[in-house]
């Protein structure tokens, strides 16, 4: 495993991270033993950031993080968490209810306070000033307080995400299907700001909320038609060459040495293989650019994002 230090926060990070959302059930039924073991591969493999939320699940991402990092884990890596957003259309971004919400997280986790605490999925706020004061300023507090180490904010859109980090002091924030086979925003219009300031990018999403797999995304997915279209065909191209768009994408995702971590989710130890197996070598450059070339006529696209009308 390599590691990479995320921004001014000096955390050296492994370059593959452990998202926590398939913890949750969000992606189907996971047991806790399924989980535990999972959390303890990836520990032994090397992987030493784990991403969660108090939207996951409800909770049931962090209580099950919790109980499998319990017994001398909890040392040896470090625990990003997100709040604020509590459930699909549950926001609350006040001072107190952050602070609920984090209190409630820590309970659930385990442990007196987490490395990174974000404000979760700020494109959902009804006012973003409120957001970059009000919310900040009990971010701030909590990390004075020893809560969290360090903190940032996390979001669709780039400009609000960029936004973000000009007015607020911001440690780390996490981006999302920004840097895929299909859109690499994430390297033009975002991360020059980042390291201009500082701020550690933890790249999440690297197969686009399941646009680049051979299954191809849930019916709930935002993306328009035609990036669809283009998606599959391009897994498709992969699978007639004996290859799975989803491992190359992941190897795309891990070979950029400017991005200090990319997160993926993986809810047993047999699927955090895959992911440790996309470790092992750069994309075939020859598919990869075939690849690219089906995409192209979708590159970059986007989707519509919460309250953001930028």
């Amino acid at each position: 495993m390599d590691y990479r230090v995320l921004g001014k926060t000096g955390l050296r990070v492994s370059v593959l991270g452990q998202g926590g959302a398939a913890f949750g059930q969000q992606y189907g039924a996971v047991s806790p033993e399924e989980v535990s073991a999972c959390v303890r591969h990836a520990v032994d493999r090397g992987v030493n950031l784990f991403d969660t939320a108090a939207y996951y699940g409800k909770g049931v991402s962090e209580e099950l993080l919790g109980a499998a990092l319990a017994g001398g884990l909890r040392e040896k890596v470090f625990i990003c968490t997100k709040a604020c957003r509590l459930d699909r259309a549950l926001f609350d971004f006040t001072a107190a209810g952050t602070r609920a919400c984090v209190e409630a997280s820590l309970k659930r986790l385990r442990t007196d306070h987490v490395d990174i605490l974000l404000a979760h999925d700020i494109e959902f706020a009804d006012d973003y000033d409120f957001v970059f004061n009000e919310t900040y300023r009990e971010l701030e507090r909590l990390k004075h307080e020893g809560k969290t180490r360090f903190i940032g904010m996390s979001c669709y859109p780039l400009p609000l995400l960029k936004r973000a980090i000009e007015t607020c002091e911001l440690d780390a924030v996490i981006s999302y299907a920004h840097f895929t086979l299909q859109n690499t925003r994430l390297l033009s219009e975002f991360l020059p700001a980042a390291e201009a300031r500082g701020v550690g990018v933890m790249n999440a999403s690297p197969l686009s909320l399941g646009l680049l797999t051979h299954q191809g995304p849930q019916a709930w997915h935002p993306a328009g038609a035609d990036v669809r279209a283009a998606c599959k065909a391009a897994a498709e191209l992969c699978a007639a060459r004996g290859a799975d768009i989803s491992d190359l994408g992941m190897r795309f995702a891990l070979a950029e040495a400017r991005i200090p971590t990319t997160l993926s989710g993986a809810a047993r130890a047999s699927e955090l293989d895959a992911n440790l197996n996309a470790l092992g070598a750069p994309p075939d450059a020859a598919l990869l650019a075939d690849v690219l070339k089906v995409l192209e006529p979708v590159r970059d696209a986007t989707w519509p994002c919460g309250n953001w009308k930028g």
